[in-house]
């Protein structure tokens, strides 16, 4: 911006220089005419052409100085401008130096780690009482968490160096995650949590494996349990694994981890997930919250690479839940008879969905349908208030917290629709966070119903059942 005044300064003095010289020239034409008429003198012409001369040599002289003076800048610019390349080549070897560090520490820090695991499941497998197993238990996870959290460091060097690639495998996913959670609970017992998870599943179904990084979906679940743990000093840690969803080939498993700790600002949320953001801006907003960013940021990269997407709805003084989807493909062992379909809606039944999440949408939309209804969605508040309006709907679920316009904007809007006003559409709030105060606000919108996320069939029935029979009535 500087280069370019300096650049349009000098395009005016040469202006000045040039309307100068052009003034000089009449003007010696105008003592040459005067001079050739007798009206001066050959004295006073000779004086006017000497003051005109020293009028030309000062403007001479301060457009050659401006001259020279821009020269230097430039020079100096240039200067700057290679100065500035050589530090960016110095930056990429330090970058490329780094990632040699990284990866002969990483040889050095497993190696002994991997020993030292050995060691302890060759002693459990010793006879040992309970309280030297308990013991065993807490130094391997005390193990396993110092081996994730360096992989953690690792596969952020690796995201950032467009690296990192999913391991898939066949897994049996619940077996893997039954193992960790359990450690999780001693962790929890230390700060006198309590700790619950459990698996949202058809009991009618064989178990089954499904082709996954196991270790990356681990290592996002150890960061947010962690972090969950950390940040609640009373309450309870609750983690829920929902596979209640299978679509064609594919299973859809969403991991919900709540806690009741000290929760999070609407706008301290935003940063979390704000990739805009230069490091020295986003470090100095996650200074309060130490342990957060860098596990936080790198959980939200790999679920990204794994197809889904990292949420978090939260309350001061209430708590957070963090929660993502994944679809993976199933490998099946041999399934049993499965339990016939039983919709509760038989009559044509039209939903209207306002979620902004793709993989939240597949879920629903596979929930709704096998009940026998029939789903349109809308990806903010926005767009559902713009769709009520021209389409004819039975019944609104709207997510709470979504860009542009969240659910209780909308809500306010759609009530205060026209058409409103002659059908009284039921509208069910859906979110993750079912907060007393959610709760609280979410009947003063006006919202008829409040559904929490995960969504148990159950509920979702009875709500099914309860409006599509008001709505028959009506």
């Amino acid at each position: 911006m500087s280069f370019t005044l300096k650049s349009l300064n000098s395009i005016k003095i040469r202006r000045k220089l040039s309307f100068s010289i052009l003034i000089s020239i009449i003007a010696i034409l105008i003592i040459g005419y005067a001079f050739l008429e007798k009206h001066i003198f050959i004295e006073s012409a000779a004086i006017f052409l000497f003051v005109l001369a020293i009028i030309q040599v000062f403007a001479l002289q301060y457009f050659f100085k401006n001259q020279l003076k821009n020269e230097v800048i430039e020079k100096n610019l240039r200067l700057r401008i290679n100065t500035l390349n050589d530090s960016l080549k110095d930056s990429d070897t330090v970058i490329d130096d780094k990632s040699v560090y990284l990866a002969n520490m990483s040889y050095e820090v497993r190696t002994p780690l991997n020993t030292v695991l050995g060691m302890i499941k060759m002693l459990k497998d010793t006879d040992l009482d309970h309280a030297q197993n308990l013991k065993l238990d807490i130094a391997e996870y005390s193990s396993k968490h110092l081996l994730q959290l360096f992989n953690m460091v690792i596969n952020n060097a690796q995201i950032e160096a467009n690296e990192f690639k999913l391991n898939l495998s066949a897994v049996d996913l619940k077996s893997d995650l039954q193992k960790l959670f359990k450690v999780f609970e001693y962790q929890a017992w230390e700060k006198d949590l309590e700790f619950e998870h459990k698996f949202l599943s058809d009991p009618k179904k064989d178990r089954f494996m499904v082709f996954a990084d196991s270790e990356r979906i681990q290592l996002v679940l150890i960061n947010l349990i962690n972090n969950a743990i950390k940040f609640t000093e009373d309450g309870k840690i609750s983690i829920i694994v929902d596979q209640t969803v299978e679509i064609d080939d594919s299973q859809i498993v969403t991991f919900y981890i709540k806690d009741t700790g000290s929760g999070m600002k609407p706008d301290e949320i935003k940063h979390f997930f704000d990739n805009s953001l230069d490091k020295r801006t986003k470090k100095s907003i996650l200074k309060e919250f130490k342990g957060w960013g860098v596990g936080l940021s790198v959980s939200d990269q790999i679920v990204k690479l794994m197809g889904g997407s990292l949420k978090l709805e939260s309350k001061v003084n209430e708590g957070s839940t963090f929660y993502f989807s994944l679809q993976l493909k199933k490998t099946l062992n041999v399934k049993t008879t499965e339990e016939v379909l039983r919709p509760v809606i038989f009559d044509k039944f039209n939903v209207l969905v306002a979620e902004d999440n793709k993989m939240n949408q597949k879920v629903i939309k596979f929930l709704l349908e096998q009940q026998g209804a029939q789903c349109t969605f809308a990806k903010n508040g926005l767009e559902a208030v713009e769709l009520y309006k021209i389409l004819d709907f039975d019944l609104i679920f709207m997510d709470i917290y979504m860009p542009d316009m969240d659910g209780y904007q909308a809500t306010k809007f759609i009530k205060e629709a026209d058409k409103y006003a002659l059908k009284h559409t039921p509208i069910i709030a859906v979110s993750a966070s079912a907060f007393e105060k959610d709760l609280i606000k979410a009947k003063l919108a006006g919202i008829d119903d409040f559904l929490a996320k995960p969504i148990e069939v159950v509920k979702l029935k009875a709500l099914l059942s309860k409006y599509s029979k008001t709505n028959s009535k009506a």
